[in-house]
């Protein structure tokens, strides 16, 4: 049930009272997914100032869950899970959501049977391992490889063989090999000699760097070969900076009105970094040029009506004579509601009244025959022991009534109106309806 409650008072003014009235942390907008707030407004404002606009969600602390302002509804169904069981017969099951003030009717979860396969793995088993390859160096040590196949016999279904398909083991030369020298990586750069040039000196500053034949050095015996190349390396020091100067904010100033003509909105602040710009390589200022502060309108937002369901059909009837159980045509009408419009809101669009024409047969006694078996039903539950089910109905046969109204002046649709007297040839006993049930395989335990 929606928290809120509209009151008009003298004068033709609209106020909201709620017994939510502490302060809240206000969102423009609320996810399908349940818990999730976006678009961040502000806080230091009431529950009931918050939902001026029913599109709002709000927290009523930082930890706390997401709430909508608007009468709770389900969301839509989500994905459906991944199967219980890889092979053969299992159940699969989906989740909605129920987001908003109050509770939703129906349940938030189904569960059907699936199967991704019909059958289920059977593993191969390993062919004899091949000779061992040659080793793969001619000095010190190496390795060498054999292998197998998995077709001894095959695996079936997706199956597999346990164990790797190749297999590696070390060999020895009983050979030395020569190291030959190679260079390690460069050391950084050392300090420049001058942190900064002065302007119109012609200084100029230089920095080195070095490295060593170590990665690895060259062997003795047998000889390896020495690195080639320089060991040290010197350059110019270009661009150095003059001394840097660091930006400053000024004050922050509001360049918007604002954001919304009722309930809470925002306003936009900016500041600049120039006291003092930034120079010669200062950093610039941390943080945003911009922000949004929180702006209250304290006026309700508009609220477009909404349908309620239709009202039942009222009883087939001609005011002149009496037509059930006869070929004569009356009429039934049915009604519904525009409810819920606020501040200005949109009326609902569409006629509020049906009528139509229809055979009355009520009470009686018509010709009936068994339905078609239905779709095989949801699991009955996610865990443990779970059922599916199918029906029969018995159904009328109606009559081969005329299809259009004598006093109408062209060919209308004619409905057949109330519940009428039937018995199909029973079966197991029943006559009007009959159920098959099967049990969901592979159902998880609870």
């Amino acid at each position: 049930m929606f928290r809120r409650v509209l009151l008009l008072i003298a004068g033709g003014l609209l106020t909201l009272r709620s017994a939510g009235s502490e302060s809240v942390l206000c969102y423009g907008d609320s996810d399908e997914d349940p818990g999730s707030c976006s678009s961040y407004l502000g806080e230091g404002v009431s529950e009931e100032d918050c939902c001026l606009n029913i599109k709002y969600s709000f927290r009523r602390d930082a930890q706390g869950p997401c709430q909508a302002c608007r009468p709770a509804q389900w969301t839509e169904w989500g994905a459906w899970s991944a199967c219980s069981v890889s092979c053969k017969e299992g159940i699969r099951s989906r989740r909605r959501s129920c987001i908003g003030q109050g509770d939703c009717n129906g349940s938030n979860l189904e569960v059907q049977a699936c199967s991704l396969q019909d059958c289920c793995p059977e593993d191969g088993e390993w062919s004899p391992w091949s000779p061992w390859s040659s080793c793969s160096v001619s000095c010190e040590s190496g390795t060498m490889e054999r292998s197998r196949e998995c077709n001894n016999p095959p695996p079936l279904c997706g199956g597999t063989c346990g164990g790797q398909k190749k297999e590696t083991a070390v060999c020895n030369t009983r050979q030395i090999c020569p190291t030959h020298g190679s260079w390690g990586n460069w050391g950084p750069w050392g300090s420049c000699s001058s942190p900064c040039i002065r302007e119109g000196s012609g200084d100029v500053a230089t920095q080195e760097r070095q490295r060593e034949c170590n990665s690895p050095p060259p062997s003795t015996i047998p000889r390896g070969r020495p690195c080639t190349g320089d060991q040290g390396q010197s350059q110019e020091c270009k661009g150095l900076p003059s001394c840097p100067v660091d930006g400053g904010w000024s004050e922050w100033r509001v360049v918007s009105e604002c954001s919304v003509t009722c309930g809470v909105g925002q306003n936009k602040e900016e500041r600049v970094c120039d006291n003092p710009p930034p120079r010669h390589g200062g950093k610039d200022c941390a943080g945003s040029p911009t922000r949004h502060t929180l702006c209250n309108t304290k006026i309700v937002c508009p609220i477009d009506g909404q349908w309620s369901e239709w009202q039942e059909w009222t009883e087939c009837s001609r005011l002149t004579e009496k037509i059930s159980c006869t070929k004569r045509a009356g009429v039934q009408n049915r009604r519904r509601e525009c409810q819920g419009v606020v501040s200005s809101g949109k009326w609902c669009e569409g006629p509020y009244r049906e009528s139509r024409h229809c055979y009355n047969v009520k009470g009686c006694i018509l010709k009936s025959q068994w339905s078609e078996w239905s779709e095989w039903g949801l699991c009955s539950s996610p865990c443990g022991r779970s059922e599916r089910t199918r029906a029969r109905v018995c159904e009328p046969i109606y009559p081969e009534y005329p299809d259009f109204v004598d006093t109408a002046t062209k060919s209308v649709e004619v409905f057949f109106s109330g519940s009428p007297r039937i018995k199909c040839p029973a079966i197991d006993g029943q006559t009007l309806k009959v159920e098959e049930k099967k049990e969901c395989q592979n159902v998880p335990e609870c």
